[in-house]
C-alpha cells in the first residue's frame, strides 16, 4: 500500500511545476521559498539539540505557540523547528519574533525528498499537531528511532471511516507513532481501533492562552473611530460568507445607524472580489491597509492582511466564526470567546465539535441558519466571566501538556 501511495505522491511530483505556477499566480506560494517544499532549505540547521512542530495551517501551529513560548526559555534546545504547508501559517509566525525559532515550508511526501529533509535537519524529537498524519515521513522519522508525537491529536468520523478501510495500512502508519495525545474523547476511540499506540487524554491545547503576538496597535485615531460605532465581527470567512454577512449589515443598519462590520477573510487574496460582491449590495466599503481612519460613512471594514485577528477579536462583542455557513468544517472560536465575545456561527462545526459544545454550556454559542437571524442574534455587550473560565481551562491542559513532553524531549535530549 505505502508503494502504492509513493506512486501516487510521484505522479503529483510530475505535474508539480504546473502546480506551483498555478499557485504563485494565486499568490499562495511564496516566490523565494516554495522550494522548500522539495527540502531546499533556506535556513541553517543550528548545532545541538532540535524540536521539531508541524501543522497544516495557521490554527495548528497557533495552538501549540505556548509550547514554543516555553521551549525558546529552555537553555538545553538549541533550535526549533517550525514547518507548515501554508503562505498565511508562515506569515503569522513572523509576527512573533523568536529567536531560536526557524520556519520552513513542509516537504512532498516522498521518500527521497523525505530522506534529504530529515539528513539536513535531524531532529531530536518530531511533533506533529491535530490530523497531519504523513505515511511515508512517518516511516523514515521511525526508523532513524527519533520520537514521534502526535499532539492535540483530531480525527473525524469520516477520516476515521476512510483510515478503518485500509486498515492493514492505517495500522503501519499510526504504529510509528511513540505516543498520541488525542483533544478530545472520540479521537481517543479512533486511534485506539486503528492501532497499538500508547495514547494519552490531556484535554485539547486550544483552549490554552496564545499571548501577544503583534507588535503593533491601532492608531489612536482608528480607535477614536471605532468608539463612535457600533461593531461587530466576522472572521475566518470564506465564499460566500461575506455576502452573507453583508446582507446582515444591512438588517442591522435599519436598527443600528451608526453600525461597522468587520470582516476578516480566511484567505486575503479574495479581498477584491469579496470588495466587488459587497459594493453590489450598495455597502460602502474600506480596506484596513487603506489606513483610513475617517469612518462615517462606511459599512464593511474589510481586513486584508496576517495575523492582526486578535486585536480585533479584542474590540468585539459578537463574533461570527465563518466557514460553518458552508461546509468547511468552522474555525476556533477561543480566542474571540476569550476577551469575552458572544460567539455566533452556522451549522457546520465539526472540526470544533468539542469546544463548541463547551461554549454553548457556558451559554456564550449560538448556531444560527440565516443572514436575519443573525442580525436578530448580534450583542453589543460582552461576557465578562467567559474569558477567565476559558482561561482556567487552558492554563490547566497548557501545564499537563508540558509536563508531558518534558519526558520525551528532555530525557532525549539527555542521551549522548
Amino acid at each position: 500500500m505505502l508503494f502504492l501511495y509513493q506512486i501516487i505522491v510521484l505522479l503529483i511530483l510530475i505535474l508539480s511545476p504546473f502546480i506551483i505556477v498555478f499557485r504563485l499566480i494565486k499568490k499562495k506560494e511564496d516566490k523565494n521559498r516554495f522550494t522548500e517544499k522539495f527540502s531546499f532549505p533556506s535556513k541553517k540547521r543550528i548545532k545541538g539539540k532540535l524540536i521539531w512542530f508541524h501543522g497544516a495551517s495557521v490554527g495548528e501551529i497557533m495552538s501549540v505557540i505556548p509550547l514554543i513560548k516555553h521551549y525558546e526559555k529552555n537553555k538545553s534546545v538549541r533550535q526549533i523547528l517550525i514547518t507548515s504547508s501554508t503562505l498565511s501559517s508562515s506569515k503569522v509566525i513572523k509576527k512573533f519574533r523568536f529567536k531560536k525559532t526557524t520556519h520552513q515550508f513542509y516537504p512532498v511526501d516522498f521518500y527521497q525528498i523525505i530522506n534529504r529533509f530529515l539528513n539536513f535537519w535531524k531532529p531530536d524529537v518530531a511533533i506533529f499537531i491535530d490530523s497531519e498524519i504523513w505515511p511515508c515521513m512517518f516511516q523514515n522519522i521511525y526508523k532513524r528511532k527519533i520520537p514521534l508525537i502526535l499532539l492535540n491529536a483530531r480525527l473525524t468520523k469520516k477520516t476515521f471511516n476512510n483510515w478503518i478501510k485500509i486498515k492493514s495500512f492505517g495500522k503501519s502508519v499510526f504504529d510509528n507513532l511513540t505516543i498520541a495525545y488525542p483533544q478530545n474523547i472520540e479521537t481517543f476511540s479512533y486511534i485506539k481501533k486503528l492501532s497499538n499506540t500508547k495514547i494519552n487524554n490531556l484535554g485539547n491545547l486550544k483552549f490554552a492562552e496564545i499571548g501577544d503576538y503583534y507588535s503593533d496597535k491601532f492608531n489612536s485615531n482608528l480607535i477614536s473611530e471605532f468608539k463612535k460605532k457600533k461593531i461587530w465581527i466576522a472572521s475566518s470567512t470564506h465564499n460566500p460568507e461575506e455576502i452573507f454577512c453583508g446582507k446582515t449589515h444591512l438588517h442591522l443598519k435599519k436598527k443600528y445607524k451608526n453600525l461597522l462590520t468587520i470582516i476578516i477573510p480566511r484567505h486575503i487574496h479574495r479581498v477584491n472580489k469579496i470588495s466587488s460582491e459587497l459594493n453590489d449590495l450598495g455597502l460602502n466599503i474600506t480596506l484596513h491597509s487603506s489606513k483610513n481612519q475617517k469612518l462615517k460613512n462606511v459599512d464593511i471594514y474589510l481586513v486584508d492582511s496576517f495575523g492582526e485577528t486578535k486585536k480585533f477579536h479584542e474590540i468585539s462583542s459578537s463574533v461570527f466564526l465563518g466557514g460553518s455557513i458552508v461546509n468547511k468544517g468552522g474555525q476556533n472560536p477561543l480566542e474571540a470567546a476569550r476577551f469575552g465575545a458572544n460567539i455566533l456561527h452556522g451549522p457546520n462545526v465539526n472540526n470544533f465539535t468539542d469546544i463548541y459544545k463547551h461554549l454553548k454550556y457556558l451559554n456564550v454559542s449560538r448556531t444560527i441558519y440565516s443572514p436575519k437571524q443573525l442580525a436578530s442574534l448580534i450583542k453589543f455587550k460582552k461576557n465578562k466571566n467567559t474569558g477567565v473560565k476559558i482561561k482556567k481551562i487552558g492554563d490547566k491542559i497548557l501545564k499537563k501538556t508540558i509536563k508531558e513532553l518534558d519526558k520525551y524531549i528532555l530525557n532525549e535530549f539527555k542521551k549522548t
